[in-house]
């Protein structure tokens, strides 16, 4: 039984690494397999404020959500010979897998979920360093690690979506007069 939460520390704690060195650091050369994630996932997500329409589509596929399952799933096949000996572990292990699946679809595809139950995700995503709060399933390791930086309901935030709020009305009020301007002319 104890493998149970050993499997879900073992679990956060390569969930850690693997987004921080291999899809940050490798990821980050346009040319490595795992750069979906740096160059696609973080980029419709700062667009689409935290939303990843990507996320839409089959896992099915050469793009970056059948990348990502194709790693979860080679992930459980690597521990799945250790099942016979270690049954509680691997089956931690498996749970992991198919749970930060889930959690990280759901937070892409409903923000407001994210929001209340990821925060440390959003943070992630949303926050001004989007190098710190690795975790998406727990913080464990964020917190061991000390690379937990929360960006949700601080000062920081409520001024950055004041500002993202501007700018946008100011959008809308350009794009207003340009239509009022073209109704004007079309008149003529």
């Amino acid at each position: 039984m104890i493998g149970l939460p050993l499997a879900l520390l073992y679990s956060n704690a390569w969930e850690w690494v693997i987004h921080k060195y291999v899809l940050h650091g490798m990821g980050k050369s346009r040319e490595n397999f795992w750069s979906f994630h740096w160059h696609d996932h973080h980029r419709h997500a700062r667009r689409e404020a935290m939303g990843d329409h990507q996320y839409g589509r089959s896992v099915i596929g050469w793009h970056g959500q059948g990348k990502e399952a194709l790693g979860l799933a080679l992930a459980t096949l690597v521990h799945l010979p250790l099942a016979r000996r270690y049954p509680w572990f691997v089956a931690g292990c498996v749970f992991s897998h198919l749970n930060y699946y889930r959690v990280h679809k759901r937070s892409h595809r409903d923000p407001q979920w994210a929001r209340e139950h990821l925060p440390w995700h959003y943070d992630h995503h949303m926050g001004p360093n989007q190098h710190a709060n690795w975790c998406v399933s727990w913080p464990w390791f964020d917190h061991v690690m000390g690379t937990r930086e929360p960006y949700l309901g601080t000062e920081r935030e409520a001024s950055d979506r004041a500002k993202a709020a501007a700018k946008a009305a100011a959008a809308d009020d350009r794009a207003r007069r340009q239509g009022t301007v073209a109704a004007e002319v079309d008149r003529e």
